[in-house]
């Protein structure tokens, strides 16, 4: 899916959507479906109104962080919310503590599609011991490595993506293969920022900023700490490009070819190569991540309880995250599967991207996925992550060493945690 995560720049006005008006006995129903970037929806939409005489239904899009910011003013007021709105998984802990706004969907036989989904996407979205199920799996973003042939060829370095995969076996010698590639090519960045790199090595560890009673340990876990020194590390060799990711700098510097690799959940691919354009075709290619396996990303479809038409809105909750509709989504739009009949599925295995040198991506992203060990997500865990980014941004514009920037982080993680 096109995740549009913390740091990205808003790409559009919040049309977070209101149920429509009551139906009269045997009237036309509208349900309206708001997420933060493109899902891959539209055109199910058109089919599922072609399949339901009498619903229509209306996706509205949203920047990442004002989508959920309004979620939670709709659920206050008790109005104002889509009959079906998407929660990205960093903001489900929060929205669990509010399962009275959200429809139980177990009241419309959720429990019964349990086998859909792996245990831990499952669980996931489910509140009081599993009990309450608040939302159902969209995709989810097993991570990869993408990286361009040309510079790595450049470089000295190999380019077959088996053997790109065995230059890093784990992160300490990912970063010693940058170290290599940028002393012997010094006008290219070996990745994009410290905060990918950083990102991807926390979402490999199971416990991160918060213990699994919310308590704050991100000043005290070494899974924090090793991440931000190592990513650290290599901003202040200037091996990143120090651009934010989906920001207009990352855009140009895909465009200029100004780094070489870059962590990739699936719905990344996409961006990557919109930012590209058709003459870096061919030039960038899909390996396997540091560790084999990671997760950015993820959403839940959910049916708010201030809803009109709530069995409706979840009728359509179940048809857009149906296996069937999932794999679709894949091989349109490159949103890797979060339903086992989905990601496991021939079609999805054996896709390949032609822009990314004929990458077998469907096999790369579920082999991530297979291996992916979920992490612990704190109710605050929205406003701590940021800070970690944003330190690691101070280290990369030289405005701090490595220790000062941990040592702010720090102090400003546990303040954000404890409001």
């Amino acid at each position: 899916m096109t995740r549009l995560l913390a740091g990205l720049a808003a790409f559009a006005l919040l049309l977070t959507g209101c149920s429509g008006k009551p139906a009269e006995s045997g009237g036309p129903i509208k349900l309206t479906v708001a997420t933060f970037g493109e899902f891959g929806y539209e055109k199910l939409f058109d089919e599922y109104e072609k399949a339901h005489p009498g619903i229509t239904v209306e996706g509205r899009v949203a920047d990442f962080e004002t989508h959920h910011r309004q979620l939670a003013t709709g659920l206050g007021a008790g109005r104002g919310s889509a009959d079906v709105v998407a929660i990205e998984e960093q903001y489900l802990p929060k929205f669990r503590q509010s399962t009275d706004k959200f429809t139980d969907l177990s009241e419309f036989g959720a429990q019964d599609l349990r086998a859909n989904w792996p245990g831990w996407k499952w669980d996931q979205g489910t509140a009081n011991d599993g009990k309450f199920v608040m939302g159902l799996g969209t995709d989810m973003g097993s991570l990869a490595l993408c990286y361009r042939r040309d510079l790595f060829a450049n470089a000295g370095l190999p380019t077959d993506r088996d053997q790109v995969a065995a230059l890093w076996p784990t992160w300490e010698k990912f970063a010693e293969t940058g170290e290599k590639f940028s002393s012997r090519a010094p006008d290219v960045k070996f990745a994009d920022s410290a905060g990918t790199i950083y990102t991807a090595m926390l979402n490999q560890a199971q416990e991160n900023y918060f213990a699994k009673d919310d308590t704050f340990v991100g000043d005290t876990n070494p899974n924090v700490r090793k991440a931000f020194d190592l990513a650290g590390g290599m901003a202040l060799k200037k091996e990143t490009a120090a651009v934010t990711t989906f920001t207009q700098p990352w855009t140009v510097a895909i465009k200029q070819s100004r780094f070489a690799a870059i962590t990739c959940p699936a719905w990344m691919l996409t961006q990557i190569e919109e930012a590209g354009g058709p003459e870096l075709a061919g030039k960038w290619d899909v390996t396997s991540v540091p560790g084999k396996a990671g997760n950015w990303g993820g959403s839940f479809l959910t049916v708010p309880k201030q809803g009109e038409h709530r069995k409706e809105a979840y009728d359509l909750a179940v048809w857009l995250t149906a296996p069937e509709q999932q794999k679709r989504i894949f091989l349109e739009s490159g949103l890797l599967p979060s339903a086992l009949g989905a990601y496991q599925d021939g079609a999805v295995l054996s896709h390949t991207s032609k822009y990314f040198s004929d990458a077998p991506v469907g096999k790369i992203f579920a082999a991530s996925a297979e291996a992916l060990r979920p992490n612990y997500r704190g109710l605050r865990d929205g406003e701590v992550r940021p800070v970690y980014g944003h330190a690691l941004g101070r280290v990369e514009e030289g405005r701090q060493t490595l220790d000062q920037a941990w040592t702010q982080a720090a102090t400003e993680g546990r303040a954000a945690a404890a409001k």
